[in-house]
């Protein structure tokens, strides 16, 4: 069974750090990329950061600078350093890994709270 378990989240002050982390097990099949989504109350989904199986990163413009996101292969885990925080980045935030296993699968974290105050 796909367990993937998100830890990290948290109340911050604005300017202040968090890291999340996304502990993924049961997985079958080769990793192509694992990433973070957000969801801010009233909005969809969007996506924050992803990495490849080939560390290539990609972030969404409001992040840029500002959040890394990172793997460790050897625990099957990946990060999201997120610095400078802005009230903005309130939202849950959800790890997400897709895996190809004769087709692609996209499997979901429970997701995890992000509270920036001003």
């Amino acid at each position: 069974q796909v367990q993937l378990v998100e830890s990290g989240g948290g109340l911050v002050q604005a300017g202040g750090s968090l890291r999340l982390s996304c502990a993924t097990s049961g997985i079958i099949g080769s990793i192509i990329h694992m990433g973070w989504y957000r969801q801010a109350p009233g909005k969809q989904r969007e996506l924050v950061a992803r990495i490849s199986n080939g560390d290539t990163t990609n972030y969404v413009d409001s992040v840029k600078g500002r959040f890394a996101i990172s793997r460790d292969n050897a625990k099957n885990t990946v990060y999201l350093q997120m610095n400078s925080l802005k009230p903005e980045d309130t939202a849950v935030y959800y790890c997400s890994v897709v895996v190809l296993r004769g087709g692609l699968y996209t499997y979901w974290g429970q997701g995890t709270q992000v509270t920036v105050s001003s």
